[in-house]
């Protein structure tokens, strides 16, 4: 079936580079692409470059290619909505104070969290839950999880003035609820990709979900009411991202948030935030089973809006916010122990009896953190906790490749 003829190359070409191997460039053979190959020995001039280069010969252009291809749009995108993360954490414990706050809250969490879910979702659509997909899963989501649940349950634990109990399989402490969210709506990709009409089917589970009594462990209903705008995601191209940026949806984009924010004012004083969270069901929310299904596609319709109006109005060129979208997870896990501390120091209720003035100084503070949480410095003391790495085993190297 295959044919091939190769030959080892001596040590001393390769000296510091790879230790004795056969290195061999393939090429395809077979006029009707039946997938034959054969290996073809690198030449010594080769081998030179490669020793020269000390990286392997398309090493370099991969990386060099990968960095190229990153999208300016949605590392702008990441990056625009972890920092409205940062905010709305930081407004939250103002809303019973504040109309306004809570209005801005409202929109904000009716659109912020979609998004970041259907980005998430977007960046999955070629997870096939490969052995080396699903080890890369656990070190880039679980291990982090693990890591922050302990800090956050110490931090609470100190807040609150009780004492520190180390539990990692009950509702996930604060933020760190997306993580496991994260890694169960990637591990179930491929079912999706084999489902028809996936969309629609997601959006039955979720409703669904909230009409169950959901366990709360795991942040189960999260999960599953949160899904459909991880499968929107899968679903989704980049055609379609482009489209929201022509001249007349950008106008019209600008309506729906011009529009939103008054609306908003005018609910705030009637309507429950806790919508927004999707984590409690219908009789946790206190209504019937027609009004929570009435409400909550409701809220899929306005949420959808304004993700398409805040996705077409984040430029697609290069910022000098671009490069920190490559490094959202770094202010995403860590700001969440500023809020806790802040809590623990009354911040929140000295910003209340300060008025307008100081909400403003807040939203500024929030955004300078988010923007320090990404910096060198702080990207090389934490970066142990938000970007874990096996331990460095031949055995475990060997099942990595």
């Amino acid at each position: 079936m295959f044919k091939a003829k190769a030959r080892s190359v001596p040590p001393r070409f390769v000296t510091g580079v790879i230790s004795p191997i056969r290195v061999t460039r393939v090429y395809p053979l077979g006029n009707r692409g039946e997938g034959l190959t054969t290996v073809i020995p690198m030449t010594s001039a080769e081998i030179s470059t490669v020793q020269k280069s000390r990286t392997v010969p398309g090493q370099r252009a991969a990386t060099d290619s990968a960095r190229a291809k990153r999208d300016p749009f949605f590392d702008n995108a990441k990056f625009l909505l972890i920092v409205l993360v940062v905010i709305g954490h930081n407004w939250y414990p103002l809303i019973g104070q504040s109309r306004a706050i809570k209005a801005a809250y409202m929109v904000v969490y009716a659109f912020h969290m979609p998004a970041f879910i259907l980005l998430s979702g977007y960046f999955s659509r070629h997870f096939e839950a490969t052995p080396v997909q699903v080890r890369k899963l656990i070190r880039s989501v679980l291990l982090p999880y693990a890591i922050f649940e302990i800090a956050y349950l110490a931090v609470v634990a100190k807040v609150d003035r009780q004492s520190f109990r180390l539990d990692l399989f009950t509702y996930p402490s604060f933020l760190c609820w997306f993580l496991i969210a994260l890694f169960v709506w990637r591990l179930t990709t491929p079912v999706w990709r084999a489902v028809p009409r996936p969309v629609l089917v997601s959006v039955l589970v979720s409703l669904a979900a909230g009409l169950m009594n959901i366990s709360t462990d795991f942040a189960f209903s999260r999960i599953l009411q949160f899904l459909p705008w991880f499968v929107a995601g899968l679903s989704v191209k980049r055609k379609h991202f482009r489209w929201l940026h022509r001249r007349a949806v950008r106008l019209w984009a600008v309506a729906v948030l011009v529009v939103a924010l008054p609306v908003s004012y005018l609910l705030a004083p009637y309507a429950n935030a806790g919508w927004l969270d999707m984590a409690a069901n219908a009789v946790g929310l206190g209504v019937g089973t027609v009004e929570y299904l009435e409400i909550r596609l409701g809220l899929l319709a306005v949420g959808t809006l304004l993700v398409a109006a805040v996705l077409a109005l984040i430029p697609e060129r290069r910022l000098w916010l671009t490069a920190l979208g490559a490094y959202t997870m770094y202010p995403f896990l860590l700001h969440g122990l500023f809020v806790k501390a802040a809590q623990g120091l009354g911040l929140y209720g000295k910003v209340a009896n300060g008025g307008p003035p100081a909400v403003v100084t807040l939203t500024l503070a929030a955004v300078a953190l988010t923007l320090l949480l990404t910096t060198p410095p702080v990207r090389k003391a934490a970066g142990w906790a938000v970007e874990p790495q096996w331990p460095r085993l031949p055995w475990l190297e060997h099942v990595e490749r």
